[in-house]
């Protein structure tokens, strides 16, 4: 038997509905709005593996093809990898769940996610999270939940929950908020360079719409809820635990006295080292325990030193921002480089410029669109001074690409202004915290280094929270240490005057507005002392473009000429590329985009093009090119696609007996036009042309 629930959010309702579908599941939902549909189902192993120690937690979305009535693309007809698309709503999904099962909890835990239908309108992504969080709330698992997601957008100063995609195109906020009942606990998204205050705006908005959202969660967990599932928590060996902390405590402390990152961690491993050796006889079967407690234990003396005495591990104040280095046109051969260096953080910034046709081509259940902007971030193990795995990028560096490209996006040029294709690429050579808005920073001076007229500069900034009971500090520009024994990674991109983009993910159940506002205003502090450092460095994009860059030009055509560009099946365009090895492209409007590696192939493109779509002129001469010779005259082009007769009466003044006497095919001759008849056929005279001549 099935339970039915609903609650309206925005302009329509939200719908759940489980008990009929996939119930061998510990738990499944279907989340309707519109006539999009999303199911997940939620699965825990009954039995831990052995010697595991952390939480294996998995969530896959996919979107199915047929939802939208489509084939998927390829030779194969079926799905394939996941999209890039596909794993951002995995990240999305997983990010505010993952936090809110208990740390004694093991057991792996499945959560698998279908778009079972698309209605294009719908953006099913938070459906995806309001999915997975209904599904393990009727599981039975020990879920903190219940999670509510929306989505906020902005049209004309009108705020709108949950928006349509044709509304999102022309919203100036795209903001992705979840949480509990209780607080929030994730945002994501991009704006148009937004003030803090239209941003807390947004966030609370959401939050209202979560709180009903999750009541309907409760209801139906109530209604159709599992039994508690029953299982077994870690085991921690206490008297390990007391044995470390009594013996070890003081050279656990001492790990304060070290502020670079590689020699604290060497330390680290080395004392973990030694309590092993020392203690392996004693506690044979937990011996594997002594990282996690003594990583407990630092995590509990960094928490302290911050609260209690202000104190980083690196000795920095709460809002000092690390040393800043940045050199510009490291890569002679790129379009574009620099290279940003905050602390122990490094990205090299790479532009390439492209043209149209390197635009990247997007076909998904919505319909196929194309990116002229991109950013590609790679995260290499020597990075963090280790080895790993290298090969296609992960969902971790596919995300945190994800969030420069939209920091970054704001500030672009137009197609009109500027119309390149853009690929930037960051490389972490370094990493010791917030690397993704090290890429936001290299990416900008990048950009300026090409020439690429951006509105206005952009930095990155992540802002970390530690809070105990009613007490808490605000860290500006964390590093990795204060990331991972912190309660929150906040990263805010901007420009001196607003926010490009944003992202929050909260570690505990969640912060009040009051707090988000102070780490906001601290965020913009740290943003303008940046992009001051960026602006020493350089205060606007260069005036001209590499020289290894291509050049572009655009021109618009009549659209009823479109068609004479063209040619039957291509053949006209495909023959000027072939003839100046330029690359052009049309678009249904009429804009064509030309674009070579020099001004001559340019020239010569622009050129045949105006002769294509140029109207010919009675009475005027023009330089034409024999095409055909005939008995009774000779057809000349005389502009691209365009021909007229030259008949033997008209070749000369003298009497012609054959053509073929005076013209032959490829000659170029001047001829005058005397006249165009009713269906377009084009009357040449060589013989007048001669007369115009004298």
């Amino acid at each position: 038997m099935s339970t039915e629930l609903s609650v309206n959010i925005g302009s329509r309702p939200l719908g759940f509905n489980t008990g009929y579908l996939a119930k061998q599941a510990d738990g499944a939902v279907l989340v309707s709005s519109g006539e999009a549909v999303v199911f997940a189902s939620a699965v825990v192993s009954k039995e831990v593996r052995e010697g595991q120690d952390f939480f294996p937690l998995t969530v896959d979305f996919r979107e199915k093809w047929y939802a939208a009535g489509k084939f998927p693309g390829g030779f194969i007809k079926r799905e394939g990898r996941p999209s890039d698309r596909e794993i951002l709503t995995s990240r999305l999904t997983d990010r505010p769940i993952r936090p809110l099962f208990p740390k004694d909890f093991i057991n792996e835990v499945q959560i698998i996610i279908y778009v079972f239908s698309s209605d294009s309108e719908t953006q099913v992504d938070i459906l995806a999270i309001n999915a997975a969080s209904a599904a393990l709330s009727v599981s039975g698992l020990p879920f903190k939940g219940p999670v509510g997601a929306v989505r906020i957008g902005r049209v004309e100063g009108r705020w709108i929950v949950n928006p349509t995609h044709a509304e999102c195109a022309r919203s100036d906020i795209d903001l992705v908020v979840a949480g509990t009942a209780r607080a929030v606990t994730m945002i994501e998204g991009q704006s148009s360079n937004v003030s803090e205050e239209d941003m807390i705006a947004a966030v609370e908005l959401a939050h209202e719409n979560i709180k009903k959202i999750c009541a309907t969660q409760e209801k139906l967990k109530e209604t159709a809820g599992k039994q508690d599932f029953q299982y077994t928590p870690a085991f921690r060996d206490s008297a390990l635990e007391t044995l470390v902390r009594e013996k070890y405590i003081s050279s656990l402390k001492a790990l304060d006295e070290i502020r670079e990152k590689k020699a604290r961690e060497d330390r680290f491993n080395a004392l973990v080292a030694q309590i092993v050796e020392e203690n392996r006889e004693q506690f044979p079967d937990t011996i594997g325990q002594v990282r996690g407690i003594a990583d407990d234990i630092d995590k509990e003396n960094v928490r302290a030193n911050i609260l209690d005495k202000k104190s980083r591990p690196d000795g920095r104040g709460l809002t000092e921002i690390r040393p800043i280095d940045i050199i510009l046109g490291i890569l002679p051969r790129a379009h574009g480089s620099a290279v940003f260096t905050r602390g122990q953080t490094q990205s090299l910034g790479v532009v390439t410029l492209g043209s149209v046709s390197d635009a990247q081509k997007v076909d998904n259940i919505d319909g196929e669109t194309s990116k002229r902007f991109m950013l590609h971030y790679n995260f290499p193990p020597f990075s963090v001074g280790e080895t790993g795995r290298t090969g296609g990028a992960g969902r971790r560096e596919i995300g945190h690409g994800m969030l420069a490209e939209r920091s970054l996006e704001y500030a672009l040029p137009s197609a009109e202004k500027f119309p390149y294709t853009i690929r930037v690429v960051s490389e972490i050579l370094e990493s010791n915290g917030s690397s993704s808005m090290a890429s936001v920073c290299s990416g900008s001076l990048s950009l300026f280094n090409a020439g690429v007229p951006l509105k206005s500069a952009v930095a990155g900034i992540a802002m970390g929270l530690i809070m105990e009971g009613d007490r808490y500090s605000i860290l500006s520009d964390i590093m990795g240490l204060e990331d991972h024994l912190g309660d929150m990674d906040f990263k805010v991109a901007g420009t001196e005057t607003g926010i490009t983009a944003f992202q929050l993910d909260i570690k505990i159940e969640g912060i009040t507005p009051a707090i988000m506002r102070e780490a906001l205003a601290q965020a913009r502090e740290g943003r303008l002392h940046i992009l001051a450092k960026m602006k020493e460095a350089i205060r606007e994009p260069e005036k001209n473009l590499s020289p290894h860059a291509p050049r572009i030009v655009t021109l618009q055509v009549p659209v009823d000429k479109i068609g004479d560009v063209i040619g039957p099946g291509g053949r006209i365009i495909k023959g000027i590329v072939e003839e100046t090895k330029a690359d052009v492209n049309i678009d249904n409007d009429g804009t064509v985009t030309i674009s070579g590696h020099n001004q001559e192939s340019l020239e010569k493109a622009l050129d045949i093009i105006h002769s294509i779509i140029a109207e010919v002129e009675v009475g005027k001469i023009y330089r034409g090119t024999v095409k055909r010779v005939m008995e009774y005259g000779a057809f000349v082009e005389i502009l691209r696609g365009k021909e007229g007769l030259v008949h033997i009466s008209k070749l000369d003044h003298r009497k012609v007996n054959n053509v073929s006497d005076i013209l032959k095919e490829g000659d170029v001759i001047n001829v005058k036009v005397l006249g165009i008849d009713k269906i377009g056929r084009i009357d040449l005279s060589r013989k007048d042309a001669l007369d115009s001549r004298n």
